[in-house]
């Protein structure tokens, strides 16, 4: 869940990209000129399906490694300060892409939605990173998926939209996992760290901020709620950081801290965010969101890999279960109806042979 991952803007971003797709590949001398926009239009047409998951999956694999950059990062700049300047530097990246869509959508009627998903996603993002100081890359990737699960539920208390029986169903199987994640080595006994606690409210914190997002895009330019939840929570972040943290130092420059920050920014943030987007406006939303969440099982794997993190039998049960609740939530009741079927029919045929 880095910067930049917000799905309301990528889905509005790909259907405008699915239009100009339309048009029957006639682009006029002003399309040409429109830089990133004309671009845009131009990448829409003949664009292979196939091409499209790969990007997000690409997309995911950068989500994933950003949790393990971050805690490198990290060992050097404070937590608040790297978040600033990421979410600065997203304003800025969106202003030279957007600016068209951004500029006239910014009125005082965006004033309110402005504070409340900024807010909501400074506290996401300063829960998780904060957390994420005293655990696993892959840990932070599992018990951030939560919010998905959670997400129907925050949008009932919101809107009043009642979730599904299915999204009840995955809260308990959620529940059941990050159970077994937190149990004792050796024990039957329940034990959550610090950080464990942290993160599981980032995931509280950024369900409210996705279902106000959705709520808010709906009345307002996507982009431009993006934009200004990132200005927001930039300006959170920086005050934090003057009031809580050290001031940069020499460390900053340390070459692999500039890397990894060249990682978030470069990465993770900026090209991820035009993979999604480009993915999303050529696959339907319900393939993307089964691509995208192998997020945390990207996170975890780095984290075997590079970070030498070991995983016991418990906890791998846990993140299996989580990510089974997490892929309940975001496909159709249809989807998964008709999957159970197959396998029905499968295993009738099996036993006729």
């Amino acid at each position: 869940m880095p910067v930049g991952s917000d799905t309301k803007t990528s889905e509005t971003f790909g259907k405008n990209s699915a239009a100009s797709a339309a048009d029957g590949g006639v682009f006029p001398d002003t399309t040409r000129r429109a830089g990133f926009q004309g671009l845009r239009s131009r990448l829409s047409r003949n664009f292979p399906p196939n091409l499209a998951r790969l990007l997000l999956l690409g997309c995911a694999a950068l989500w994933g490694g950003s949790y393990l950059v971050s805690k490198i990062a990290m060992t050097a700049i404070p937590p608040q300060w790297m978040m600033g300047m990421r979410t600065g530097g997203a304003c800025v990246v969106m202003l030279i892409l957007f600016h068209r869509s951004i500029i006239p959508a910014l009125n005082k009627s965006m004033l309110l939605p402005a504070l409340i998903v900024g807010a909501t996603y400074w506290g996401t993002m300063a829960l998780q990173t904060k957390g994420l100081l005293t655990i696993d890359p892959g840990r932070s990737a599992f018990l951030t998926a939560v919010y998905c699960v959670l997400t129907p539920f925050t949008s009932w208390f919101v809107s009043k939209n009642r979730p599904h029986n299915i999204n009840i169903i995955a809260g308990v199987i959620c529940l059941v996992g990050v159970g077994f994640v937190a149990l004792k080595p050796g024990g039957l006994s329940l034990s959550l760290s610090f950080g464990d606690i942290l993160t599981i409210a980032c995931a509280v914190v950024f369900s409210f901020n996705l279902t106000y997002l959705g709520v808010y895009s709906k009345k307002y330019n996507a982009i431009a709620v993006t934009f200004m939840q990132f200005a927001v929570a930039s300006v959170l972040f920086f005050i934090g950081a003057l009031l809580t943290e050290p001031v940069p130092n020499a460390a900053w420059l340390q070459p692999k801290i500039i890397v990894s920050f060249l990682y978030l920014f470069l990465g993770a943030t900026t090209l991820a965010q035009l993979m999604q987007n480009i993915g999303l406006a050529h696959v339907s939303a319900a393939s993307a969101s089964v691509v995208m969440c192998t997020e945390s099982l990207f996170s975890e794997f780095f984290s075997i890999i590079f970070w030498g993190t070991k995983l016991r039998f418990t906890t791998l049960v846990g993140f299996a279960l989580i990510f089974l609740a997490v892929l309940m939530s975001i496909l159709h009741r249809s989807v998964i109806v008709n999957l159970f079927r197959r396998v029905e029919d499968w295993i009738h045929d099996h036993r006729k042979h």
